[in-house]
């Protein structure tokens, strides 16, 4: 038999022919997995877009079918919270700005594909001609979208760094994009913080989070490299109310006031930068506030659940604020304990200044010293960190008692620019336009 490929169909494949080889039999772009060729899955994903995109219009896909990845705003901020989070940050390498812009269009449009369940490129796993690289690495072939979202954010660095404008960008970055300042018992791992840029991907499916990271990064090989990069699972926020809200690993119910997603009036004053703010650039993107948060959950266990539902503000098992019977009962300020994590964090003690989180529990294994390197990847998004994040968390980090059983080890906070509104658009067009 010859060594090379044949076009004709009707060509038996003996067991002497190798896996590759028979993947580039008939010409085909893609080859079969389990009797599913690779054009086949671009029709079942096209045809689950489609049906889900009534649903998706408001982030609120079935599991398993795809999130709308086009819109005014980005996915993955006001769309519910998938089970699943890989977040990670890059540097920019290149100073060539046009490099840049290829880079963010390569982006989009292999963002684009995996949020409807395709690979990253065409062709992907399996090139027409098996002795080239392929240009998608493979692992989330035969998977659903699962609720697959990318959110893309820049970091104040983008704009100007040591002292140098890489891109022509300095005079467009935002004045409220600035690093945040020290807050009291900050312990912040300059490898855990900052970044030229954010990208957050969240599925239900943790296998689909990652590929879709390690796909971006490959194609960015060279004009980025990975700064860092946190894996998160189990939500510990709730954008729907009418589902049960997640626990965080003290055993809380996380994110019962969280602001809906279908809350509109609120997303618009909080979460949306606005039609008159500035830049204009930004306008209908929002600011992301990272924060990685150490839990000392083996001091915390050993502590009495009275005490722990003091330093809560909630109750433990049902999650009703101090005082009152039912989990989604108003806070009574006047029955919270005066140093709570609830009354300290709530935009009625705040000012009004409220907040759209996103968390997800980490556990990287052990310190080395015998106790576990667990908590809560805190993901905030705001209009203004100015008046959203930064203000609460200073008062937290003076009054809070919760201090005494976390440390903050990972820091940043990035310009998410509005959603990609077609496929003639990218992410950040309107930053370099």
């Amino acid at each position: 038999m010859s060594s090379e490929p044949t076009n004709d169909e009707s060509t038996e494949l003996t067991p002497e022919v190798s896996r590759r080889r028979a993947l580039g039999i008939a010409g085909l772009g893609a080859a079969a997995i389990g009797g599913l060729a690779y054009v086949g899955r671009e029709a079942v994903a096209s045809a689950d877009s489609e049906k889900a995109s009534a649903l998706a219009a408001g982030g609120l896909a079935p599991r398993g079918l795809p999130i709308a990845f086009h819109g005014p705003h980005q996915a993955g901020i006001a769309t519910p919270v998938q089970d699943r989070l890989h977040f990670t940050t890059f540097d920019v390498k290149t100073e060539n700005r046009g490099e840049l812009i290829s880079l963010l269009q390569a982006w989009t449009r292999a963002a684009e594909r995996m949020c409807s369940g395709l690979d990253a490129v065409e062709g992907g796993a399996f090139p027409r001609i098996p002795e080239y690289p392929p240009g998608d690495t493979g692992e989330a072939v035969g998977l659903p979208a699962s609720r697959l979202t990318l959110t893309i954010g820049f970091g104040p660095t983008l704009f100007r760094k040591g002292g140098k404008d890489r891109f022509g960008l300095t005079g467009r970055k935002p004045e409220a994009l600035e690093d945040l300042p020290k807050f009291r018992g900050d312990t912040l791992d300059p490898l855990r913080s900052g970044g030229d840029i954010a990208v957050q991907a969240c599925s239900d499916d943790p296998q689909v989070a990652v590929h879709a990271i390690r796909n971006l990064a490959r194609i960015g090989f060279g004009t980025v490299s990975v700064r860092w990069s946190q894996l998160g699972f189990g939500k510990t926020s709730s954008t729907t109310p009418e589902e049960q809200t997640p626990r965080n690993l003290f055993g809380f119910k996380d994110g019962t006031n969280n602001p809906a997603v279908d809350d509109t009036a609120t997303l618009d004053q909080h979460i949306w930068v606005g039609a008159e703010d500035e830049p204009e650039w930004l306008r209908g993107g929002s600011y992301l506030v990272a924060r990685r948060i150490r839990m000392l959950i083996e001091i915390w266990d050993r502590t009495s659940l009275v005490e722990q539902e003091r330093i809560i503000g909630r109750d433990k098992a049902e999650g009703a604020p101090a005082g009152l019977r039912f989990e989604r009962d108003p806070v009574d300020p006047a029955k919270q304990p005066p140093d709570s994590h609830v009354l300290l964090a709530m935009p009625e003690t705040n000012d009004g200044a409220t907040i759209l989180r996103r968390g997800y529990s980490f556990v990287d294994g052990s310190d080395g010293l015998g106790r576990l390197d667990a908590g809560l990847f805190f993901l905030a998004y705001q209009r203004d960190p100015r008046t959203g994040f930064i203000p609460v968390q200073q008062k937290l980090a003076r009054a809070d008692v919760l201090n005494e059983y976390i440390r903050h080890t990972g820091s940043g906070v990035y310009a998410c620019p509005p959603g990609v509104t077609g496929p003639d658009r990218w992410w950040g067009d309107t930053l370099f336009a």
